[in-house]
C-alpha cells in the first residue's frame, strides 16, 4: 500500500532536500519589504518554511525525520524577530 503523499509520484523526480542549516538565517527583510504591495504578507524565512514542508512530504509526514528543518525554521524566525526589534529600537523603518 502506498502513502497518500507519494501515490503516483516517481521517487526519482523528487528533488533532493536542501541542507537544513542553509535556511537558518533569513534574507535581509528590508530587501524583501521594499517592493511588496501594501497588503501582501512577506516572510524572509519562506525558504526555510518550504524546506520543512518538502521534508515532511518527502518522508511521508514523519516529523522525527525533519526535526533539523523545523529547528532551522525556528532559528530563522528568531533571528528575523531580533533584527526587527533592533531596527525599531534604532529608529530604522522597513
Amino acid at each position: 500500500m502506498s502513502s497518500r503523499t507519494t501515490e503516483g509520484v516517481d521517487k526519482n523526480k523528487i528533488s533532493s532536500l536542501p541542507d537544513p542549516q542553509a535556511n537558518s538565517v533569513p534574507e535581509p527583510y528590508q530587501k524583501r519589504f521594499k517592493g511588496k504591495p501594501v497588503s501582501k504578507f512577506v516572510d524572509p524565512c519562506a525558504e526555510a518554511s518550504k524546506a520543512s514542508m518538502d521534508c515532511m512530504n518527502h518522508h511521508d509526514y514523519d516529523r522525527d525525520k525533519c526535526l533539523s528543518y523545523f529547528q532551522a525554521y525556528r532559528d530563522c524566525k528568531k533571528t528575523w524577530q531580533e533584527q526587527l526589534k533592533a531596527d525599531r529600537r534604532a529608529g530604522k523603518t522597513a
